[in-house]
């Protein structure tokens, strides 16, 4: 009856593909509303008066909400900085201030969308412009105009990395090199923009129905906003499809609850739906962060790396949402997985008026490996060694002290990995890649190979508290008839769900059938944490292993039904110090490497992604096809990044708002070839050895296809996306 390590159909893979799974914007109740918000198209402001007279007067409209109506009109994910309703009349100081272009500003209720649509067009703001900074950089300096006037400068997180001597060991380098690398916004363009259905359920709470990722966070922040008791607000995420990080921050969760709550103070009891447009979630919801990353690395001529220094600033946009979690990851990260005895690292996350950065696949991973895995790209060719060797010289392995001066945790696997990603992508270090060892048949298609590798956290850092409840149920007479566990994980498409309920059959010892899930819903569950940080497969997974043996204890004990509930807790991390950095920052790890193989045209700059092998230590492969899935799908999504994704922003706006100009990869566009190579070292802690593993495969990406049009090229690219303007540039045909 063993279920892990088997590739079980997926739990919604039928719905999902007859088109009868309810996504948020599928659900409808009787007698519903609709909502329109009026978003400030403004990068920052002041609002000095709201008209809404005019709106109101309009037939078919219910209500307009404006600051005002907001009992406590503030929220966010890690520090309440943003206004639900931007404008006059909150108590918090500086509410009025709008100061990205997707603010929000009032909320329309009528008999339609249509209507209120026009409502909403109907409303008069009276705004006071205030200066842009757009740049992180620039708001760095003193002189800079303050995104929040309530603080003394722009850089909200700062953190710093000292260990042993940089200055010595740059002393002791035969090779240094310097580079500044730029990585750009990404948009997360998940299928369904933002939607959701509010109503007041049976037992009179606040509920709303919303795709997001956690929903005992979403129920927090409802609460909070609106002032009243957590246990008044029910979350429910209904099916969701993808959000890779996006939907870890609230949209429209806290406008939603606030409709529905006002309305019933006004003796109206009705449901209301809101779907935004593709241009109200392109300027809406963050994005992931854009970083400029300045770096400066020494080695020996045996291939043994000395001393690094890296300078990185995050541009955090107009307010903090995840920045400094997202920027603390970019900070570990932009040394690679290396041994390295001397580090300087200053970090920054700085707010400006562009659209907020936020959670993205990979959260600081990909930001900081692009940095660390080309400067390691660029020592082997100064040092003439091949890059997979200088690696092997240089890798973290068990027992290794990282540049947080703390060892890694136990089971690691980078040399492992590293070995099996060039075993299986026959790299060949006596032959070294070089632009001319790979001919195309057209001379003007150049064919080049790259390598990088990277780490990656399982789970929440740097001190931040986390758990996961399971409760585990279990029914029958003589024999277990029926198994019902509950875990408030979301399913973001990763197949979350399935791996639940398999993992559930394995540590009850049931089949698979016979497990039935209730999840994502704050009232029939406990707090799961979110779905990010690669954890939900571990930290479920532990939850419901420790519920499942307590439940059987009691089946042993003829207890009927045997129900469990069990909080799982894993080894406590530490945050950074302020002055040397030193902290244990993770209590797991995900290990990969990544060999590419590309075509570049240099008469028209477009590449082309030949083959792709992604090595991923998973620990135990819990759903092998689901792990492939994930391979392939980060590697396509990050594919899309360094080559395709444009996000243009200037002076605050956004150039790029639809589909149609921000282009994400399509069949045409994604690799020829995707081989997924699964390693199986047991994590000492994982559930059945499960390490997380579904931003790995994102994180070495990046450098590893700037290598190989370094290899096709003979030109390094240390900014992306790689469109054909810019390779054109780079090769001075432009």
């Amino acid at each position: 009856m063993a279920t892990i390590g088997k590739s079980v159909k997926r739990l919604d893979v039928q719905d999902k593909v007859a088109g009868s799974a309810l996504y948020p914007g599928d659900l409808s109740r009787p007698g519903q509303a609709y909502m329109k918000i009026l978003f400030a198209g403004r990068p920052h402001a002041r609002i000095r008066a709201i008209d809404t007279r005019q709106a109101e007067a309009l037939e078919g409209v219910i209500a307009i909400f404006t600051a005002k109506d907001v009992p406590v009109n503030e929220y966010g994910l890690i520090e309440s900085d943003q206004p639900v309703l931007c404008g006059p009349g909150s108590p918090k100081l500086f509410t009025d201030r709008i100061r990205f272009i997707g603010d929000q500003v009032a909320v329309v209720v009528a008999e339609s969308e249509a209507i209120a649509a026009q409502g909403r067009d109907l409303i008069e703001v009276d705004y006071e412009d205030l200066p842009v900074i757009t740049d992180a950089v620039a708001a760095m300096q003193d002189d800079a105009p303050l995104v929040h006037p309530d603080l003394e400068n722009n850089t909200k997180v700062r953190y710093r990395i000292r260990k042993g001597d940089l200055e010595a060991g740059f002393a002791q380098s035969d090779v240094i090199i310097e580079g500044e690398y730029r990585t750009p916004v990404q948009e997360h363009a998940y299928l369904q923009p933002e939607a959701g259905l509010a109503y007041i359920d049976e037992k009179g709470r606040v509920t709303v129905e919303v795709a997001g990722q956690w929903i005992h966070e979403e129920r927090e922040q409802i609460a909070h906003a609106l002032g009243i008791p957590e246990e008044q607000v029910r979350v429910i995420h209904p099916a969701i499809g993808g959000a890779f990080g996006g939907r870890e921050d609230m949209s429209v969760q806290i406008v939603l609850a606030l409709a529905v709550w006002r309305l019933q103070q006004r003796g109206i009891n009705r449901a209301v739906k809101i779907i935004w447009s593709r241009e109200e979630s392109m300027i809406g919801h963050h994005k992931r962060h854009e970083y400029l990353i300045r770096t400066r690395w020494g080695a020996s001529n045996a291939g043994k790396i000395l001393a690094a220094e890296v300078e990185v600033i995050a541009n955090a946009g107009a307010y903090l949402y995840t920045s400094g979690k997202v920027l603390g990851n970019a900070t570990l990260m932009c040394t690679g997985p290396y041994e390295i005895p001397n580090v300087k690292v200053d970090s920054y996350a700085v707010y400006t008026n562009n659209i907020p950065g936020g959670a993205f696949r990979g959260f600081g991973g990909p930001q900081g490996a692009f940095a660390a895995e080309s400067q390691m790209n660029k020592l082997a060719e100064a040092l003439g060694m091949d890059p997979v060797e200088l690696r092997r010289r240089n890798i973290v392995k068990e027992g290794s002290i990282i540049s947080v001066n703390t060892p890694l945790p136990a089971g690691v696997s980078m040399p492992e990995v590293v070995e099996k990603c060039a075993e299986v992508a026959e790299w060949d270090a006596e032959t070294p890649s070089s632009v001319s060892s790979h001919p195309s048949a057209e001379l003007h298609l150049r064919r080049g190979k790259g390598f990088a590798c990277g780490f990656k956290n399982v789970g929440f850092s740097f001190g931040a508290p986390e758990n996961s409840w399971a409760t585990v149920e279990l029914y029958g007479d003589a024999e277990i008839e029926r198994v019902i566990v509950r875990h408030a994980a979301a399913e973001v498409g990763q197949g979350t769900h399935s791996a639940i309920i398999q993992m559930t059959a394995e540590a009850v010892g049931v089949p698979f059938e016979m497990v039935e899930l209730i999840s994502a819903d704050s009232a029939e569950t406990d707090n799961s944490g979110s779905v990010s940080a690669s954890r939900m497969t571990f930290m479920s997974g532990n939850a419901v292993r420790g519920a499942a043996e307590r439940a059987l204890e009691k089946w042993q004990a003829e207890e009927r039904p045997a129900i469990s509930r069990y909080k799982y807790v894993p080894p406590p991390t530490t945050p950074y110090h302020p002055e040397t950095g030193e902290c244990d920052p993770n209590f797991a790890y995900g290990y990969v490497a990544e060999a590419v193989e590309l075509e570049v045209d240099t008469e028209t700059g477009f590449i082309r992604l030949l083959d792709v092998v992604c090595a991923d230590d998973v620990g135990k492969a819990i759903n092998p096809q689901q792990v492939e899935g994930q391979i392939e799908g980060a590697i396509v999504q990050a594919g899309g990044y360094v080559t395709l994704e444009n996000f243009v922003q200037k002076d605050g706006y956004v150039l790029t708002p639809h589909l149609s100009t921000y282009l994400i990869p399509g069949v045409l566009d994604i690799p020829d070839q995707v081989r997924s190579v699964i390693i199986e070292h047991a994590d000492p802690i994982g559930p059945f050895g499960a390490r997380g593993m579904g931003e790995m495969p994102y994180v070495p990406l990046a450098p590893a296809i700037t290598a190989a049009l370094h290899d096709a090229t003979g030109i390094w690219f240390d900014d992306f996306p790689l469109t054909p303007e810019r390779v054109l540039k780079g090769l001075g045909k432009i």
